[in-house]
């Protein structure tokens, strides 16, 4: 259940010792066998969250292959990619709560040797119907890495620290979409579409290693729900039941489905509309992922601690505003006819801007409790994957000849996260920000 009253302070009597020394390499006067804990921790749980891009990005290139070896419809092919974002998105909802019971390294364990698995079945895969199939798997046991990544990072972090934390991780997973196509362009010269999935079955190996031997358990035993299934649902019951919650988790996932419309149709919009090459396009895509990554250092180094995360999250939200409605207008022949490089400024604007407010509003959302991370960190993260999900087809609604569609559901998606941090999280009416370098309360 969602706790009221100041936020908990970031250690606790009844930590495991682990938990402790994982939670101690937070601060950068640790010594050195803690600072090198600390680095290899935030691999891990990078890499936890580098899951969902490089299993999705890494086949990409690879999809005209499996059209050609498997006689499938390209159609039936690209199944394979919304079975795999559907499993990664309910996924969580059964992995979430599992780790609130059992904690954090059994269900994680166990999901990384189902995506293995699964993974190497989709390299054996002998028609597109397995293949289907396999790609489902995969995504619900890979949506393990995704929740508990989160979930630890709660247990181990609070206030300013836990905010840093989220913008480090995105140091990591910004730039898996980066080079998870080069990667699988690069597979392609010198094997076929079934060596992606073997690369990624070795890459899910590894990092399945690296927690069993060096992910310690961040949930004490204390601190677990001791119930089934019907506690786990009382307990996403009343997160959804707390206001302030809700509007976080829905401002994040609106705001993720601005993100996402601009991944579905920016190749469409950049290439046929404005004419851009492939080779510009990816230098375009790269230059927006280096801007989200470099502005969520700044958040994490700069203004965390010494800003409001509410004020710099507000910031964050109306800067995607302003983009979306300047490449509305110019998508609508406002400005008459615009080149690509002021609808691709536009756009790096608003990519840029969710490096603040991603993680922030994951911060400020998880903040709302301490023993439902699990849960809190599922509910997140499922809905900002079926919202994206919705907003994804809406961009071509319009057909193959205007940006307008795109330019509107980035719209839209700001208005609609704007409207729910000002109508439900209200920050003005509670003391909820970082000043200075500490964490005031959530609202009672």
């Amino acid at each position: 259940m969602p706790e009221s009253g100041a936020c908990e302070a970031s250690a606790s009597n009844g930590e495991t010792s682990t938990a402790k020394g994982a939670r101690a390499a937070a601060p950068s006067s640790a010594g050195g066998a803690v600072r090198r804990t600390s680095l290899l921790v935030t691999f891990i749980l990078g890499g936890l969250t580098a899951t969902p891009p490089l299993a999705m990005d890494m086949y990409l290139p690879a999809l005209p292959q499996v059209t050609g070896a498997l006689g499938a419809p390209a159609a039936t092919v690209q199944l394979t990619l919304t079975t795999c974002l559907a499993g990664m998105a309910l996924g969580q909802l059964v992995v979430g709560p599992m780790s609130d019971r059992w904690g954090r390294r059994r269900p994680l364990l166990i999901g990384l040797a189902v995506y293995v698995l699964a993974t190497a079945l989709c390299a054996l895969a002998p028609t597109v119907e397995f293949l289907v199939a396999f790609r489902l798997a995969q995504g619900l046991a890979g949506a393990a890495g995704i929740v508990i990544a989160r979930a630890v990072v709660r247990d181990l972090y609070d206030g300013v620290a836990m905010a840093r934390f989220f913008s480090t991780l995105m140091l990591i997973s910004g730039v898996a979409p980066i080079v998870a196509p080069l990667i699988g362009g690069q597979i392609l010269r010198v094997t076929d579409w079934r060596g992606v999935f073997v690369v990624l079955t070795v890459v899910g190996a590894l990092l399945a290693v690296l927690v069993w031997a060096r992910l310690p358990e961040t949930l004490d035993p204390a601190d677990r729900h001791q119930g089934g299934g019907r506690e786990a649902l009382r307990s996403m019951r009343g997160l959804l039941a707390d206001r302030v919650f809700a509007g976080y988790m829905l401002t994040g996932g609106f705001a993720f489905a601005a993100l996402f419309a601009y991944i579905s149709a920016s190749p469409f919009v950049v290439q046929e509309i404005y004419g851009a090459s492939p080779q510009t396009f990816s230098l375009l895509f790269g230059l927006n992922s280096v801007g989200l990554v470099i502005v969520g250092q700044i958040n994490g180094k700069v203004l965390v601690g010494r800003v409001s995360l509410d004020a710099v999250l507000a910031t964050g939200l109306g800067v995607v505003l302003l983009a979306a409605v300047g490449l509305l207008l110019m998508a609508a022949g406002v400005f008459g006819e615009v080149g690509l490089v002021p609808v691709a400024a536009a756009l790096f604007v608003l990519m840029s801007a969710m490096g603040v407010t991603m993680p922030n509003t994951q911060t400020l959302a998880l903040l709302r409790t301490k023993r439902a991370a699990g849960s809190a960190s599922a509910l997140l993260g499922t809905t900002s994957f079926l919202v994206g999900a919705v907003a994804s087809p809406l961009v071509g609604v319009a057909g193959e000849d205007t940006a307008v569609p795109m330019a509107v559901v980035q719209l839209v998606a700001a208005l609609v996260a704007v409207g729910c941090f000002v109508g439900m999280c209200r920050p003005w009416s509670r003391r909820s920000g970082v000043e200075g370098s500490g964490v005031e309360g959530a609202e009672s």
